[in-house]
């Protein structure tokens, strides 16, 4: 089976008339078809950066990014892209903003609305599709944002600290809809978050980055028994834990590292 992301050796260099700067360096990364996991580490590391480079937005300077074993040259529909802002369009109803990217990429239809109006049922945002976007909630926001994401049927979903502006309790609800539906629906993600925890609770594997310039530094694989379970009782698993300490740790000697 062909993996959904390979990394291989990518640099990414930011040149300027007076300087160039690494910010990565031999990023080798493979996630395989249904895969989730998470990307941790010092702030300025880089876990950004390659969200962006593996959705097309930023070509690497050295290196091969493959999406299901194609070459990355640009964006494709392959590979949704959802941020901590949910950047809905005010002056759209909420299908319209479901919709947009099925509009931009030309395949809009009969059967892509009734999918829209399912991703909306299956997220508790039935009777939502004519309201506007400042009728909703932050967190009802977010979980539009998440349909139109899911709406195009992208097979891998890179999801950049989403649920970080939002309140500890719709948080943990946004964690749960996520994890449920991305196994529903086969797919597979790559999460960026500050919050250890929640990348413990919703990932197959964590991964910590180290800083300037941004590497894999190591990998933890989450036991079976807590990644199958939902991220709010996950949390409340045997070894969970233990694991949280060892991954901080290995945080903390990457944060050393950089201060020296």
């Amino acid at each position: 089976m062909i993996p959904v992301v390979q990394l291989n050796q990518v640099d990414l260099a930011y040149v300027t008339d007076r300087e160039a700067t690494l910010a990565l360096h031999n990023m080798n990364l493979t996630v395989e078809p249904g895969e989730f996991i998470s990307l941790v580490g010092p702030s300025g590391c880089g876990k950004t950066t390659l969200l962006s480079i593996l959705a097309g937005l930023i070509a690497p300077s050295r290196g091969e990014v493959r999406v299901n074993g194609k070459l990355v040259t640009g964006p494709t529909p392959e590979v949704g892209y959802m941020l901590q802002q949910d950047y809905l369009f005010p002056w759209r109803s909420i299908q319209d903003n479901v919709l947009l990217g099925l509009e931009l990429t030309h395949r809009k239809s009969k059967q892509s609305e009734e999918l829209a109006q399912d991703l909306l049922e299956g997220m508790g945002l039935g009777g939502t599709a004519h309201l506007y976007p400042h009728q909703l909630s932050g967190g009802m926001r977010q979980r539009v944002a998440l349909a139109r994401t899911l709406a195009t049927n992208p097979d891998l979903l890179l999801l950049d600290e989403p649920f970080s502006a939002l309140d500890y309790q719709t948080k943990l609800q946004l964690e749960d809809l996520v994890f449920d539906t991305l196994k529903q629906r086969k797919k597979t993600g790559i999460l960026v978050t500050h919050d250890l925890s929640e990348a413990i609770a919703v990932s197959d594997r964590v991964i910590v980055l180290g800083a300037r310039p941004g590497t894999i530094r190591s990998t933890f694989e989450v036991p079976v028994h807590i990644r199958q379970a939902q991220p709010f009782y996950a949390r409340e698993k045997p070894g969970f834990n233990a694991l949280f300490h060892e991954i901080w740790g290995e945080l903390e000697a990457s944060e050393r590292k950089e201060r020296v």
